[in-house]
């Protein structure tokens, strides 16, 4: 069963169960991945990857607004989005952790021959169709540049 299937799926079961949080997310995945389907050059269906890229700009969204919300003394609004946060999370692969990101980058480095911060583009390239959805792009971004700066 594909990511998208079983976001469906779990959207019927929210209606079923008359979840109301867990109903109000899925619908907006939902309608964002609809929203990319349509906009595409060929109106055609996401496919894994893109569903995956969705769920982790909506997760970071999240993590903005509770940012936001903290700074204005809304705990009530955090904690909103805590909730769909954490909904969101459990369609996105295990994060990886730091180690295994530099693993992943160390690997990249070597197989691109990248010997300075200028060949972050060649890194990055080859980083990004592996942690999308299982890393933060801002902190895979700092460690290519902190491993090539050693690097040179």
């Amino acid at each position: 069963m594909s990511l998208k299937d079983k976001l469906l799926s779990d959207l019927t079961t929210a209606m079923k169960a008359k979840d109301a949080l867990r109903l109000e997310v899925l619908r907006a995945v939902k309608t964002a991945i609809k929203t990319k389907e349509v906009s595409g050059t060929a109106a055609s269906e996401v496919d894994e990857a893109a569903v995956l890229q969705l769920l982790s700009t909506m997760v970071k969204q999240r993590q903005e607004s509770i940012t936001q919300f903290r700074q204005g003394g809304r705990d009530d609004l955090a904690k909103k989005e805590e909730a769909e946060m954490a909904i969101l999370q459990e369609y996105l692969p295990t994060q990886l952790s730091e180690a295994e990101l530099k693993d992943v980058i160390s690997q990249a480095i070597t197989e691109s021959g990248a010997a300075s911060p200028k060949d972050m583009g060649k890194v990055m390239k080859l980083i990004m169709p592996k942690t999308t959805g299982r890393a933060d792009g801002k902190l895979v971004s700092q460690l290519v540049q902190q491993l090539l700066s050693t690097k040179s």
